[in-house]
């Protein structure tokens, strides 16, 4: 995504919103991330082609792939009196673009395929529009958030590692490339930390223009 735009430097900035404390007897924050999302049948599909790998990375955490989805924006510990703001910036920020087609396409990790702590499934963006979509998010949000300054490489979680792994030869050779879909709308979620693995909740659907 981009970094922080030009006319915000040598001017004091608020700390950001969701770190300021709460109002006695104020509700808990709520974990919040803004996303888009895969159709079932395209998750069930990468589920199928990363079968696999599960065998052969016995130290690895999988995601479960009802939670797999593209972050555009996490935004972390959120005030519950911010929450109208900040789906109305989102739904602000989505309605800038117009609906578009993407798919999922190749696989990788970070920090690095010989040094792995996190396997993802790439998504294909070649004409740019998530990483539009993301910075306008971003960008919406500057009022109570910081804004990234790492470029945005769209993706879904498939795994985390405990320590940094060497990822078997044959992750390269899986073909996990979905049909095209559409992506008409992103979500603001709220994620509820439990084990063995997070809760997300919809607040809100956003739409893109058609």
């Amino acid at each position: 995504m981009t970094g922080r735009p030009d006319a915000g430097r040598g001017r004091e900035r608020r700390p950001p919103a969701s770190s300021e404390p709460d109002a006695p007897g104020e509700a808990r924050p709520l974990r919040l991330f803004v996303a888009v999302d895969v159709p079932d049948d395209v998750r069930d599909a990468l589920d199928a082609a990363v079968a696999p790998l599960r065998a052969s990375m016995p130290g690895a955490r999988w995601t479960p792939p009802e939670n797999w989805h593209v972050t555009l924006k996490f935004l972390g510990s959120v005030r519950p009196a911010m929450l109208n703001d900040v789906a109305l910036a989102v739904r602000d920020a989505a309605g800038q673009h117009t609906a578009f087609r993407a798919r999922v396409e190749g696989m990788g990790a970070f920090p690095s395929a010989n040094r792995a702590r996190v396997v993802w499934a790439g998504l294909e963006d070649r004409h740019g529009e998530l990483a539009a979509l993301a910075r306008s998010v971003d960008r919406a949000l500057e009022f109570g958030f910081p804004m990234e300054e790492r470029p945005f490489a769209g993706h879904l979680t498939l795994a985390r590692l405990k320590m940094q792994a060497r990822l078997p030869g044959e992750l390269s050779a899986l073909d996990v490339t979905s049909r095209p879909f559409r992506v008409g709308a992103v979500r603001l979620y709220r994620s509820h930390l439990q084990r063995p693995a997070a809760r997300y909740e919809v607040l809100q659907q956003l739409p893109l223009r058609d």
